[in-house]
């Protein structure tokens, strides 16, 4: 199959043939229909993060299931499915006390001894994010994949697999914005705007969209936001306490910079919780104010929008459909595998939305 390969961190991606394995026991064997281009992604090739290599990226999908092992029970061939990277296991701590997006079992992952689910001529390639979808197929865990219905758009679909559940889980799930709340949202990327839908969908009363760009502010409207914020324009926690007279209940920041993480936790009115959702690079430290805690402010992490997807994903597809949840919208071109390193040139330029990868079976 044919499948977008990193082999080296700052190079572009090949477009090389990989093989794939054939379904274990509690394996499905998808063909995908279409991959988001997430700046997460990018964070592996530029180096942030290390991952080991060669890898096939992608982690942003939905497809069709071809074939399943012998002991799947949650899908069958011909399901239409979107695929998660926070595969859960069913049986750890975390999953049973209903934290599965904190699953880290090495269960949901083959085995040291067994054959990789990818390889190549030369030896192993390695499954990135439990998943690869930048290639013809997936082989994945049967929890790493929930069923939708069939009416449901696949190439719009690919997005809930990661942005969506990311910004609109960590609204709902991570922090519980109840409705009346006030919201600030510190980046208008894909993330960021489903947080911002998220925000509106949660019944927010304001809802202040933060970036730098008009255009993602302009988007950001659309999409719920009730003011935005020209953060070139001045500091942004001052114009947002000045709009909330005293600063938000919750932020939502979804760069993963060190100065915008800060801001998050600044722009707090007491009692309030700043969400760092964006991927800070590895090394960088965060400096906080201490008498800021005396007012009862917190900071924390978002995992994947602490999402249950296979509950999750379905409920987010009603949304779609309904209208209450855009996603249309956040689709800046859909583009050719062949295309993938032009993707990730815009999202250096931090011009586009998202980028979707489509595949023409």
């Amino acid at each position: 199959m044919k499948a977008a390969v990193l082999r080296q961190v700052g190079t572009p991606l090949q477009i090389e043939d990989v093989q794939i394995g054939k379904p274990g026991p509690h394996e499905v064997l998808i063909r995908t229909a279409a991959a988001g281009v997430c700046h997460s992604d990018l964070h592996f090739v530029e180096g942030s993060y290390p991952y080991p290599l060669p890898a096939v990226l992608g982690h942003e999908s939905a497809g069709v299931v071809e074939q399943v092992g012998s002991e799947v029970r949650t899908v069958k061939p011909g399901d239409h499915v979107i695929t998660c990277l926070s595969a859960f296991c069913g049986h750890c701590e975390h999953c049973l006390t209903g934290h599965m997006s904190l699953c880290e079992s090495p269960d949901t992952k083959r085995q040291k001894g067994q054959e990789p689910r990818l390889t190549e001529a030369a030896g192993n390639m390695n499954q990135f994010l439990n998943l690869s979808s930048f290639a013809e197929q997936m082989l994945i865990h049967e929890h790493a994949c929930t069923a939708i219905r069939k009416d449901m758009p696949l190439d719009v679909a690919a997005l809930i697999g990661c942005s969506v559940t990311t910004g609109v889980g960590a609204v709902i799930h991570t922090s519980h914005v109840r409705p009346g709340e006030t919201v600030a949202v510190i980046g208008c990327g894909g993330v960021g705007l489903s947080a911002i839908n998220g925000a509106a969908i949660a019944g927010a009363g304001r809802i202040i969209a933060i970036d730098r760009i008009g255009s993602k502010l302009n988007l950001a409207k659309h999409f719920g936001a009730t003011d935005v914020v020209d953060a070139s324009a001045g500091d942004p926690v001052e114009q947002v306490k000045e709009l909330t007279k005293g600063g938000v209940h919750h932020s939502f920041e979804a760069i993963g910079l060190k100065v915008t993480a800060e801001q998050a936790f600044r722009m707090l009115r007491r009692g309030g919780t700043a969400n760092i959702i964006g991927m800070i690079p590895v090394g960088t430290k965060i400096e906080l104010h201490g008498p800021d805690f005396l007012g009862e402010k917190r900071i924390q992490g978002s995992m994947m929008g602490s999402n249950r997807f296979p509950i999750d994903m379905p409920r987010f597809v009603d949304f779609y459909m309904s209208g209450k949840l855009k996603l249309d919208e956040m689709i800046s071109r859909r583009i050719k595998l062949e295309q993938v390193n032009e993707a990730f040139d815009e999202l250096k330029r931090g011009e586009l939305a998202r980028s979707v990868i489509v595949f023409d079976h």
